[in-house]
């Protein structure tokens, strides 16, 4: 009990010539206004700097590929605080992804759900090619239908 009451406690510090309610008030009103305003830790997509600086210890993956953008709408469903990075000494450049050690679970959820669509997108591009290629050969076999003159056909 003694505890709860000492996290919730705020030490006030007023100089004043005569204390009044409305001082107080006013003083608490600032108080409370600087303590809503104060910057909170960033969530989802930030920059390196400002992931080393809420000080937990970081992870880091390998993305390749351009859409990398993919990538960065997966890992917001997952709630996760990331930085990507471009690695420009390779080519193709490659994407490094820097996380917290606590988001690994997260993490890992996110890379497999990634993972997962890029085969689908493939799979379906696959499947798209075979589609034309048989359209083009079913229009080689079959001859077209070209006289219909008193339900005559031209075979």
């Amino acid at each position: 009990m003694q505890d709860q009451l000492n996290e919730r406690s705020v030490a006030l510090y007023i100089k004043a010539g005569k204390l009044t309610g409305l001082v107080l008030a006013q003083a608490m009103r600032a108080f409370l206004k600087r303590a809503r305003a104060s910057p909170k830790a960033a969530h989802g997509h930030q920059s390196v700097k400002s992931l080393t600086k809420q000080g937990a210890s970081l992870m880091s993956a390998e993305v390749s590929g351009d859409n990398i953008g993919d990538f960065k709408k997966t890992a917001r469903k997952y709630n996760v605080d990331f930085a990507v990075k471009r690695d420009d000494s390779e080519s193709p450049p490659k994407w490094i992804v820097f996380f917290k050690s606590k988001d690994g679970a997260a993490m890992d959820a996110a890379f497999k759900e990634y993972s997962r669509q890029k085969i689908r997108a493939k799979e379906k591009t696959a499947l798209l090619t075979k589609l034309a290629k048989f359209k083009e050969i079913s229009k080689q076999i079959a001859a077209p239908v070209k006289n219909r003159h008193r339900g005559e056909r031209d075979i």
